[in-house]
């Protein structure tokens, strides 16, 4: 079992316990406003795309996917350059302040927006902006959340608490789905399509100010002299002398985007296309398997405090390498809902030991002036690169009919996270500037 260096440090008052974990708390509650405007986008995309973009014009058309592609995959790396770069030379607090901000400007802007029809051309021009703008944070949060979250954990109960950044990522897609679900339920299709799409992202725009508020009463974990160092927030000082770090970070974020992605937004659409189910029951079994991977991550995050970082990343490499390609091919013939369940269950168990610890993990490799901006720009590159291409390559492979090869390239990354894993440290490794 790894030992905590730091376990002689003054104890923790209960006054401090309190404030740490307030802070943890108002941390991911920003974390859980940023991906529920996010998701929101997708899930009510059906109802506001033909006022955006008709199909008459082709120019429009083009803006869509245009949009699509910035906001999804440009932005991402922007934002984990540009909000890390914030983080490491402002401060913590002061990057994941903007970021909420630009996110709740983002969606009381599309809240907001004039149709096709009353504007023509601007319209679907704007969405794009308002999207950029939501890519660009989120592209942000995530390297700051996780950087500050592993800063104000607890020593020993560090993993534990930062893995709470995953139980708001997964719970902000799932409380997307449920405002969706709520107004299907006592609004007409006409209704949805006209304005009451609008509504899911007037509530991102209110939970987004809440957000602010509290991450507004956070104090700053990183020292003035760190934020005053010419290398705070320099690429070239990261890239120079912390490559090695870098380059590991971006190793096993790659393999675990991709199974991450694999795993829960493709599985939908798996279900349906080669299981044969109706998207509402693949759309129970997701919504079902989601909240129970939401509520792992302390699990497999306590795990870690208990057999080091380490170890559950090499279990993470070593159990998906063996266990995707039979529970993928398990899951092409399954007809009872129950067993693709228990199926999709078992697959985010393993994804668990990785999204648990992710955040922490990339923290715990970078000192304090480069932090934010490491683990930001290393997860926004992988993430977009692996991540964001998994639907695209799943489906590529399978219209050429080699579905099966889809299996054994995410094996392959898995297999990748092995090897990476190897390189940290066989004790749990503590942050540089431990307080």
């Amino acid at each position: 079992m790894a030992q905590d260096p730091t376990a002689t440090l003054r104890p923790y008052t209960a006054a401090e316990k309190r404030q740490r974990i307030f802070a943890v708390m108002a941390a991911s509650s920003g974390n859980l406003v940023e991906w529920f405007d996010f998701y929101v986008y997708a899930f009510c995309a059906i109802y506001f795309a033909p006022s955006f973009f008709p199909k008459a014009d082709a120019t429009v058309q083009l803006l869509n996917t245009a949009g699509v592609f910035a906001a999804g995959f440009l932005m991402r790396p922007i934002g984990g350059w540009l909000f890390g770069r914030i983080a490491d030379r402002r401060g913590r607090k002061a990057s994941m302040v903007t970021s909420v901000l630009l996110m709740c400007g983002g969606s009381l802007m599309i809240a907001c927006l004039p149709t096709y029809a009353s504007i023509g051309a601007w319209a679907p021009a704007l969405l794009l902006l308002a999207r950029l703008i939501q890519g660009l944070s989120v592209g942000g949060e995530y390297g700051t959340t996780a950087t500050y979250m592993s800063e104000v954990a607890m020593r020993g109960q560090r993993g534990f608490l930062s893995s709470f950044q995953y139980v708001t990522l997964i719970g902000g897609q799932l409380l997307a789905v449920l405002v969706v679900v709520a107004l299907q339920q006592v609004m007409s299709e006409a209704e949805l399509k006209a304005w009451g799409w609008r509504i899911p992202f007037v509530i991102g725009a209110i939970t987004a100010v809440i957000a602010l508020l509290l991450r507004r009463t956070l104090h700053e974990t990183a020292s003035a002299e760190a934020r005053a160092s010419k290398s705070a927030g320099s690429v070239s000082h990261l890239l120079r002398h912390h490559w090695p770090a870098f380059a590991t970070v971006l190793g096993y974020t790659a393999g675990g985007s991709l199974i991450f992605y694999t795993f829960t937004t493709y599985m939908q659409k798996y279900l349906v296309n080669t299981a044969g189910m109706s998207i509402k029951t693949a759309s129970n079994v997701m919504t079902g398997a989601l909240f129970v991977f939401m509520c792992m991550q302390p699990l497999f995050g306590a795990l870690s405090d208990r057999i080091g970082r380490r170890n559950n990343m090499l279990l993470f490499g070593i159990l998906g390498s063996l266990s995707v390609v039979p529970i993928m091919t398990g899951l092409q013939s399954v007809t009872n809902p129950f067993a693709a369940f228990g199926l999709i269950v078992l697959a985010l168990a393993i994804v668990s030991f990785y999204t648990s610890i992710a955040g922490i993990v990339k923290a715990e490799m970078f000192p304090t002036e480069v932090r934010a901006l490491g683990v930001g720009l290393a997860y926004a590159i992988a993430n977009a690169v692996f991540g964001g291409s998994a639907e695209f390559v799943a489906l590529s492979l399978k219209s050429e009919g080699h579905e099966s090869s889809f299996f054994w390239y995410v094996t392959v990354m898995m297999a990748l996270c092995i090897v990476v894993s190897l390189r940290l440290p066989k004790q749990a490794h503590y942050l540089h500037n431990d307080h």
